[in-house]
């Protein structure tokens, strides 16, 4: 199920577009949110900053993606969402999605299937960020998300966005690559990584 899906006609009736440029902030830490975004074109990221400013990526958004669910039942954002590139949000505003989720069980059953999963896959991304090196890192990556064959993984985005969900440097990612594949595990191509050998 695409994570919008579940969006009901009344709901989508209310919603507004905005395009955003690189760089561009949609909101900010503290902010009072406005509502649920789905990304429609491009990509956005959430972010933290520490006391040094250096930023810490917590999720990449890809189009199809939706931004500040857990947002809705609080005051304010907690983090920071920035453009990676030039974007498209579209904006469900948080009074009428409320209502209509106290309204209809069956739309609120629905987002809470998207919440639950959204829930199994952090606790995989966490999982995943547990290991330390970074070669069984891209391992236990190319494991869970194999085709039914377990023979090859297609990117959900470029290399360097594989890199964040790993939580690993794009250069570290990938020399891991370089190295997997000069020992003939794998074979990678234009989005997508082959298995030529047991990730595990």
């Amino acid at each position: 199920m695409h994570q919008i899906d579940w969006i009901s006609a009344n709901i989508a009736a209310s919603a507004t577009e905005r395009a955003l440029r690189a760089g561009q902030t949609l909101f900010r830490a503290g902010a009072r949110p406005a509502g649920l975004y789905e990304v429609v074109k491009g990509k956005i990221r959430l972010v933290r900053f520490d006391r040094s400013g250096r930023e810490a990526i917590l999720q990449l958004a890809a189009p199809g993606d939706v931004l500040a669910e857990a947002s809705l039942f609080s005051s304010a954002y907690h983090c920071d969402a920035i453009a990676s590139s030039e974007a498209t949000v579209r904006l469900y505003p948080k009074p009428a999605l409320l209502a209509e989720l106290e309204r209809d069980p069956k739309l609120l059953l629905a987002f809470s299937v998207m919440l639950a999963r959204q829930v199994m896959a952090l606790r995989t991304r966490l999982e995943c960020r547990n290991i330390h090196s970074a070669r069984d890192r891209v391992r236990h990556y190319l494991t869970v998300n194999a085709d039914n064959r377990g023979r090859s993984v297609t990117l959900p985005g470029t290399f360097k966005d594989l890199a964040v969900e790993l939580g690993l440097t794009h250069e570290a990612l990938y020399r891991t690559l370089a190295g997997m594949a000069a020992d003939g595990e794998i074979e990678r191509g234009k989005g997508q990584i082959r298995i030529l050998k047991c990730p595990i």
